[in-house]
């Protein structure tokens, strides 16, 4: 997919995701429109339980809305079928998480092939498309290392590699610090913004890091109890 004409990489219109819990109606996204330009990097703000994750699963295509539509280069997730999903997140989106989901039994290079592999890319170009990916988080020297020999750093730059080992065009990071010392995480979020430089990538990021998302992000988009809190009503929020 290609940038749309209106330089949006990603928008909502009033999008919600509502959960029955018992007889209780969980409000988890409620009537959400973002827009986020092409080259952005967003970081989505709030506590735990405001919501972000469940927007950034639904910009990734790995849930869908209750109502509302999601709009990636103009096109609509909610009106895709499950194969039309399939593509959205193999080869649209890469997406990195708090808990790195490297595969244990599998070395750094398998890892970040794997998404290769899913995505049927022909054997011949998939060792150049790893090299470039790991050269791109520094992580070269260490191709044949399993996730157990690799600290928590090497662990998430190696699952940065393969969120971008299909060249997506709209990397989405849930809580990519978390799990990490201030100083590890610091590298993590340098390299985020490198990739959002140098790539010209547009990056939506979910954190409780008001300090870093200030520090990193262009723009922040804050959430509270499912609802965007408007701009300049956010400082309380930390």
């Amino acid at each position: 997919m290609t940038g749309s004409s209106n330089g949006f990489a990603v928008r909502t219109e009033g999008v919600s995701r509502q959960y029955a819990m018992g007889d209780a109606l969980v409000h988890a996204v409620d009537g959400v429109s973002i827009a986020v330009r092409a080259g952005e990097f967003v970081a989505l703000l709030g506590s735990s339980g405001s919501g972000k994750s469940t927007l950034l699963n639904l910009l990734a295509g790995l849930d869908r809305p209750t109502s509302g539509a999601i709009y990636a280069h103009e096109q609509n997730l909610a009106g895709m079928t499950s194969e039309e999903l399939a593509h959205h997140r193999s080869h649209t989106v890469g997406m990195v998480f708090q808990a790195f989901n490297l595969l244990p039994r599998m070395t750094l290079e398998e890892n970040v092939e794997l998404p290769l592999r899913l995505a049927e890319v022909d054997r011949a170009e998939r060792s150049g498309r790893v090299r470039e990916a790991v050269e791109r988080v520094s992580l070269a020297a260490r191709l044949t290392h399993r996730p157990s020999e690799l600290s928590g750093g090497e662990q998430q730059r190696a699952a940065l590699a393969r969120a971008l080992v299909n060249r997506p065009t709209i990397l989405l990071a849930d809580e990519p610090t978390g799990n990490l010392d201030s100083v590890t995480g610091d590298t993590i979020m340098e390299l985020l913004q490198e990739i959002n430089r140098n790539l010209q990538m547009t990056i939506v990021m979910v954190t409780h890091d008001k300090v870093r998302a200030a520090r990193y992000a262009h723009r922040i988009i804050t959430m509270r109890d499912g609802k965007l809190v408007p701009e300049g009503a956010s400082d309380e929020i930390a």
